[in-house]
């Protein structure tokens, strides 16, 4: 072989390297380091050699005899092996993982068993309590009108206790309850005995209470004090004024049930598809349980409920005017729900109180329901009249 045949590089560590192969055996360079580790065996705290093989040529071929002798120039098989025995100074140098490695997965494992979807509530208490609180609003709606208007003032009182409530823990600010309570209730009688009129009469009354009750107080906090007031004063007692003012038709107590029935009607059709077709979010940083599907589900529900309620419920009343009906309801209280929600994500809330078991709180069912009055009331004085 000539001066030109390959030569082995050096391990790592290693200085000079091994000549070309004489008489079948390699000739170290003269001054070159003896083959081995640069570093004593202890001292090998982060690296270990490992040799470097060059590409080998065809078997078969005129080197195969200078093959022989350049693999026995660098360390043999059984160095090579013995170094990364456990016991070994280059082993004890490996991290702990590199030694002990993780055994593979059983291919064959089976895979667990796919989760069943929860509705996130107790449905049997959420069932009772819901059937209860239809019975009663059902025979206080045909049996005495001024009933029900008593059972609207006493929702709005419990609902602006829960929001105040939790404004007052979560984020410190003391809306005052008294003439919000106070204003929420004759704002509530002033709407079915005066209309619009002594609806909006009534909320700025409530309104300047709330401005002169909190004057009472130090003076720290007193503008998101009364802001928070005024707030809570539209948003609960005065959307509220609607439900009473639907009363006061001919057939007014169709009308109320009609409102009540899209809105329940819409939620549950929501709830049922989007729980079980439900992919596609809808709002994930606001609600992440709604979905697109239950957008349509809210919507077809909706739709057909109000074909129905308006052709048999409503007098004058036609199929076609049911669907815009359903269409809106179900805008609306999608939207009124989201803004619910936005409200206790904010406040770090699940449920705006516990009042009723497996529903939460007033507030958490007068959510789809408060945005929706308003427009329910507004459409069916377009299609009917207010007599």
């Amino acid at each position: 072989m000539s001066d030109s045949s390959w030569r082995v590089p050096p391990a790592a560590g290693q200085a000079g390297y091994w000549g070309p192969a004489e008489g079948g055996q390699a000739q170290p360079v003269p001054g070159a380091v003896p083959a081995g580790p640069a570093y004593d065996a202890p001292e090998a705290q982060h690296t270990r050699p490992m040799p470097v093989v060059p590409d080998e040529p065809a078997y078969g071929s005129d080197q195969d005899g200078d093959l022989g002798a350049a693999r026995h120039s660098g360390p043999s098989f059984q160095e090579f092996r013995d170094a990364f025995r456990p016991e070994s100074p280059q082993a004890r140098a490996l991290p702990a993982e590199n030694q002990n490695p993780e055994p593979m997965p059983d291919a064959h494992q089976p895979a667990s068993a796919p989760q069943k979807k929860s509705a996130g509530r107790d449905l049997s208490a959420a069932i009772g309590v819901g059937v209860g609180l239809g019975v009663v609003i059902v025979a206080s709606l045909f049996v005495y009108k001024a009933v029900f208007v008593g059972v609207i003032a006493v929702a709005v009182v419990v609902g602006l206790w829960e929001l105040t409530s939790r404004l007052r823990e979560r984020k410190e600010i003391k809306a005052p309850l008294v003439p919000l309570a106070v204003g929420g209730a004759a704002m509530v009688v002033a709407g079915y005995v005066s209309g619009a009129e002594g609806a909006w009469v009534a909320m700025a009354l409530t309104a300047l209470a709330t401005l002169v009750w909190r004057m009472t107080e130090p003076p720290e906090g007193y503008l998101k004090d009364v802001t928070a007031g005024v707030f809570a004063a539209f948003y609960v007692p005065f959307l509220a004024t609607f439900v009473a003012m639907m009363l006061t038709a001919d057939d007014g107590p169709w009308r109320v049930l009609t409102f009540l029935l899209l809105t329940v009607v819409s939620d549950t059709g929501a709830y049922a598809v989007g729980w079980r077709f439900g992919k596609r979010k809808l709002a994930p940083r606001i609600s992440p349980g709604k979905t697109r599907e239950g957008l349509v589900g809210a919507v077809t529900f909706a739709m057909a409920a109000g074909a129905l309620c308006m052709q048999f419920l409503i007098h004058h009343g036609t199929w076609w005017q049911g669907l815009l009906l359903g269409l809106a309801v179900a805008a609306s209280a999608t939207l009124g729900d989201l803004g619910e929600s936005m409200i206790k994500r904010d406040l770090g809330i699940k449920d705006m109180g516990t009042l009723l078991p497996g529903h939460g709180g007033i507030m958490d069912r007068l959510d789809s329901l408060l945005p929706t009055a308003p427009v329910v009331w507004l459409l069916l004085v377009v299609f009917v009249g207010s007599a």
